[in-house]
């Protein structure tokens, strides 16, 4: 079977953003299908995204990132997925051909991206272990669908870095020095940016322990670095 990518990009109040996105993603050669998940928006963001001509998947209320992704995910009929957040700034076509490519290549199981304004200690240890761009397997997603829904709303990444590192699989780390994602402060005002760092930080708490988190991100580093020296080796 062909490998396919369904891209996800889930949404919420991203109206002045998300059209930027969708401009590297549809009609992307690589990608088979564009599915916006709009989140309860209050904004114009569903419609932007219709406008644009992506397929566009209405949730109300307001559910958080994992359960939406969750209902999405369900739907999935590809053999891979590429999870984008929708407010990424400087997303070109190639940046997105780079993240898929090696994953149909088959020269790696997942890809991970590491924004060019991720946070300083991720740049140092090389790799972003909460990423919200990501190209992953549906069949190592599909046996565990129905545990997403109850994972906190911010829960998803590292709860997928668990299921990575238990099935072993090799990563790359994909740079993308020209993207960016806003902060939330930026968007949404300091005091309420505030806010929502610490509720994404207690989420992630919630799902696994720091010990834990730091075994993903040591895992991570060495799949990435192990699948870079077989591929030199090719």
């Amino acid at each position: 079977m062909t490998p396919e990518v369904t891209c996800l990009i889930p949404a919420h109040n991203e109206a002045p953003r998300i059209a930027a996105v969708l401009r590297a993603a549809l009609h992307h050669p690589l990608i088979a299908c564009v599915i916006v998940v709009d989140d309860g928006s209050t904004d114009g963001t569903a419609q932007i995204a219709q406008d644009a001509g992506a397929e566009v998947l209405r949730l109300h209320p307001n559910r958080g990132k994992t359960a939406a992704l969750a209902q999405a995910l369900a739907q999935v009929g590809t053999s891979h997925v590429m999870l984008l957040d929708a407010d990424l700034t400087g997303l070109h076509p190639t940046d997105l051909t780079r993240l898929i490519a090696p994953v149909l290549r088959r020269q790696t199981d997942v890809s991970l991206s590491l924004r060019g304004n991720a946070p300083r200690l991720w740049h140092w240890l090389g790799v972003d272990y909460i990423t919200g761009e990501r190209v992953l397997p549906m069949a190592l997603l599909t046996p565990c669908l129905h545990q997403l829904p109850d994972l906190p709303r911010f829960g998803l990444e590292v709860f997928l870095n668990n299921r990575i590192r238990a099935a072993g699989l090799p990563i790359a780390i994909v740079r993308w020095n020209n993207v960016a994602s806003p902060s939330k402060s930026s968007k949404r005002g300091w005091l309420a940016g505030v806010r929502a760092d610490i509720a994404m930080l207690r989420d992630i708490s919630r799902t696994v322990s720091p010990l834990t988190a730091l075994r993903q991100i040591a895992f991570l580093r060495a799949a990435a670095t192990k699948r870079d020296r077989s591929v030199a080796g090719l």
